[in-house]
C-alpha cells in the first residue's frame, strides 16, 4: 500500500472500509423501510437533507473541540466543486436509468465501477496498479456478476437504461478519481460537506418545485409524520451518504483507487447476507460460491502490494 500523503495505520483503513461496506449494505434495509411513505424524489429529498443536518452537527462539534481541519488559503476550490459534482451526476443519472431498466441490469452495470475508476484513474493521475491487484480486480467484478446474475429473476436488455447506467458508473469513477487527486488539499469532511449540501440543493430543490406545481405542497412533508420513516431515512441520510462518503474519501486520501473501490462489491454481498438474515431470503450455493471469492478478492487487493510510484499525482503537485 502506498498513501502518497501522510502514512496512516492499515487497521485504520480497513477499519473504514469495512464500515463503508456495512453502510452501503445495508442501505437496502432502509430504503425497503421508507418505500411506503415516499416516493424516490421526496426520499432522496430527505436523506440528503438528513445528511446536511449530520454535516452540520459534525462539523460544529468538531469546532468545538479544535479537530476540524485548517483550511489552507489559495486552494482551487473549483476541484472540490467538480468532485462533489460528480458524485451529483451519478446519483441523477443513476435514478434516471432506472426508469428504463431493472435494478439487476444496474447492479451489473455499477459492478464495473472500480474498472471503470482503474482506467481513468491511470489516464489522469497516471496511478498504476500491479499484475497482482488486476488479477484480484477482475476476480472480484466478474464474482458480483456472476452472482447478481444468478440472483436475479428478470433480465431484460435495456439499450438506453444500459447507456445511462453506463455513463453513471463513469462519472462515479470519475468521482473516485476525483477525491484521490484532491488528497491532502481537501479533506474527507469537505468532500462530504459539498456532497451533502449540493444533493440537498438538487433533490429537496426538485421535490418542492415538484409539489408547488402539482398544488400538492402537503405532500413533500406528509411522511415525516411517521416515525418509522425519520428513523431510516436519518440512518439513509447520516449512515448511508454521510460516514459512507466521508468513509471513502478517508480510504481514497491514503490507498489506490483500485484497493478502495472494490468494497462497493463487498457492500452488495452485505446487502445479499442482510436480506437472507433479516428478512429470510434464501442462500443457495452459488452465494456462498461467489461471496468467497468476492472476498477473497477484496482481502487480496487490500493486502497486495503496491510501490510509492503506484499512488499517481495528487492536485499538491500540481499547485
Amino acid at each position: 500500500m502506498s498513501t502518497g500523503t501522510t502514512e496512516v495505520s492499515r487497521w485504520k483503513l480497513y477499519m473504514a472500509g469495512i464500515a463503508f461496506t456495512a453502510c452501503v449494505g445495508f442501505s437496502f434495509f432502509g430504503i425497503k423501510q421508507c418505500v411506503p411513505f415516499a416516493d424516490t424524489l421526496i426520499l432522496l429529498a430527505y436523506r440528503y437533507a438528513a445528511a446536511l443536518i449530520g454535516v452540520i452537527l459534525f462539523t460544529a462539534a468538531s469546532k468545538a473541540i479544535g479537530t476540524y481541519p485548517k483550511r489552507e488559503p489559495g486552494r482551487p476550490k473549483k476541484m472540490l466543486y467538480m468532485t462533489a459534482m460528480f458524485y451529483m451526476l451519478f446519483m441523477i443519472l443513476q435514478i434516471l436509468a432506472m426508469y428504463f431498466a431493472t435494478s439487476i441490469e444496474g447492479a451489473i452495470v455499477y459492478a464495473m465501477v472500480p474498472i471503470f475508476a482503474k482506467i481513468i484513474g491511470r489516464i489522469f493521475l497516471g496511478e498504476r496498479s500491479t499484475r497482482l491487484q488486476n488479477t484480484f480486480v477482475v476476480v472480484t467484478v466478474a464474482a458480483l456478476i456472476v452472482l447478481v446474475i444468478l440472483n436475479a429473476t428478470d433480465i431484460h436488455l435495456n439499450v438506453t437504461g444500459l447507456i445511462i447506467m453506463t455513463i453513471s458508473s463513469i462519472f462515479m469513477g470519475c468521482q473516485n478519481v476525483s477525491a484521490r487527486y484532491v488528497r491532502g488539499v481537501f479533506s474527507p469532511i469537505e468532500i462530504t460537506t459539498c456532497i451533502a449540501a449540493g444533493g440537498f440543493v438538487i433533490f429537496y430543490g426538485a421535490a418542492l418545485v415538484r409539489a408547488l406545481a402539482r398544488h400538492e405542497l402537503t405532500s413533500l412533508f406528509e411522511p415525516l409524520v411517521h416515525p418509522q420513516f425519520v428513523i431510516w431515512v436519518s440512518f439513509l441520510g447520516i449512515g448511508c451518504i454521510l460516514l459512507s462518503a466521508q468513509f471513502m474519501s478517508f480510504m481514497l486520501a491514503h490507498m489506490e483507487i483500485v484497493q478502495c473501490t472494490v468494497f462497493n462489491s463487498a457492500s452488495t454481498l452485505v446487502s445479499i447476507i442482510a436480506g437472507a438474515l433479516i428478512l429470510g431470503e434464501p442462500l443457495y450455493w452459488y452465494h456462498y460460491l461467489c461471496g468467497a471469492l468476492i472476498l477473497a478478492g477484496v482481502v487480496g487487493l487490500t493486502l497486495a502490494p503496491a510501490e510509492e510510484a503506484n499512488s499517481g499525482k495528487s492536485l499538491r503537485d500540481d499547485m
